[in-house]
């Protein structure tokens, strides 16, 4: 079976609403009316494949296509529809689309799998509304932060109950897992890269063998407002010098870690109060730091923390740093890499074996569920950014990398 490349292309143009390009920006943040449109267009496209489709209580949008035991455990393909702000096309849609594609392709040769297969479009993946990652899938393994609803916000002050309520869903319902464990047997997902690996090395498929898993930081530095013509240098207590000095510390606390590829970033810095004649009396800083090694992230986390006690010392500002989120980093079993691999070889597809540094819904389902994970390449290694791209040929060839493994999964 082969991936058909006119259906990809089509699913692309649904999903995202325009044409594939290499350079379109897509705003479809969660929980927002764009993110839900693209669900209600994903389950119009599963209906037409013959699937049902259900939404569960934290927006996941779920078809299934029937098993002949459909008794069986369910094996799962998925991905997620929201982006970041002004992202592409591919992140997190390609998956949908090579789901819709596996189905697809189930139908046109008439095989009924043994086992149901059920494609996931996960709600909440992102960060970027309210700065916690792969929500639709911590719903699915428990791990939903209902003890934070109301706490965490947009930037609108939107709070992440309300969103929910907006869209018809309960947050009281999330208490509990959405999915009962023994329901699913495993859990597959495509995705681009993020990275230039596969790029630079000219290898088409990805056979992800861990993924980096981020730990988020809020620091808030509070200084002291004052007027910028008659406080003297040595008076001041300058919020935005004291947070400069941390983001600068950040990236050289990262650097240290290098080989154990860890990395972190300040995404955002926020002033206030953010005028040209004011000294700045409070800034907030997010931190983002990722790796496949627990130990390599929290030694760059206690290096935040004790730069943070040394600014306040000599800068006369306190840093109140909180935890937003902290994930554990995931290794993929030995035995779930070993079957994608020979589903590249039965193809004769080249592969190569590779850590992600992104976090993805795939480092949830792995905490319960055997769990594999295919990349492919994209532009650049760029991601996050209306240039964002790759070719249809490349998520064709990780298409019937994905295809081939779920034939054999589904009919075990």
């Amino acid at each position: 079976m082969h991936a058909s490349t006119s259906r990809i292309e089509s699913y692309f143009c649904k999903l995202n609403g325009t044409p594939i390009s290499t350079n379109q920006s897509m705003n479809r943040l969660a929980y927002t009316e764009d993110e839900r449109r693209a669900h209600h267009t994903f389950s119009e496209l599963a209906v037409s494949l013959g699937m049902t489709v259900r939404t569960d209580a934290v927006g996941n949008t779920i078809a299934r296509l029937k098993g002949s035991d459909d008794t069986q455990p369910v094996v799962a393909i998925g991905s997620h529809l929201d982006t970041v702000r002004n992202g592409g096309q591919f992140d997190g849609t390609a998956g949908i689309v090579a789901g819709l594609e596996v189905v697809a392709l189930f139908n046109e040769h008439r095989i009924q799998p043994h086992h149901p297969i059920e494609l996931i479009a996960f709600a909440s993946e992102e960060s970027s509304r309210f700065g916690v990652a792969t929500l639709g899938s911590k719903a699915m393994i428990g791990e939903f932060p209902i003890d934070k609803m109301s706490t965490l916000t947009d930037q609108d002050g939107v709070s992440l109950a309300e969103a929910l309520r907006r869209c018809k869903l309960n947050p009281e319902l999330l208490k509990k897992p959405v999915v009962q464990r023994q329901t699913l047997n495993r859990f597959f997902e495509l995705h681009i890269e993020q990275g230039p690996e596969l790029e630079s090395l000219d290898v088409p498929v990805g056979i992800v063998n861990g993924i980096a898993a981020p730990t988020r930081l809020k620091l808030t530095f509070q200084g002291q407002a004052n007027h910028t013509g008659t406080t003297s240098m040595m008076r001041r207590k300058d919020a935005l010098v004291a947070a400069s000095e941390m983001i600068l510390f950040v990236e050289d606390a990262a650097k240290l870690e290098a080989i154990n590829k860890t990395v972190a970033t300040v995404g955002i810095c926020e002033v206030t109060p953010a005028s040209m004649n004011v000294i700045p009396g409070e800034v907030t800083l997010y931190v983002d730091i990722r790796s496949t090694s627990m130990v390599s992230k929290q030694r760059v986390h206690q290096q935040i923390r004790k730069k943070a006690y040394v600014i306040e010392q000599y800068r006369g500002v306190t840093c109140e740093i909180d935890v937003l989120s902290k994930e554990i980093p995931i290794v993929i079993e030995r035995h779930i890499q070993e079957r994608l691999q020979s589903a590249c070889e039965e193809i004769n597809i080249n592969y190569e074996n590779m850590p992600s540094g992104a976090g993805h819904d795939a480092m949830n389902m792995a905490k319960l569920w055997p769990t594999g994970m295919i990349f492919v390449p994209c532009k650049n290694g760029v991601s996050h950014d209306p240039t964002e791209y790759s070719t249809v040929e490349q998520i064709v060839a990780g298409t019937n990398v994905l295809i081939t493994a779920i034939r054999r999964e589904a009919s075990r």
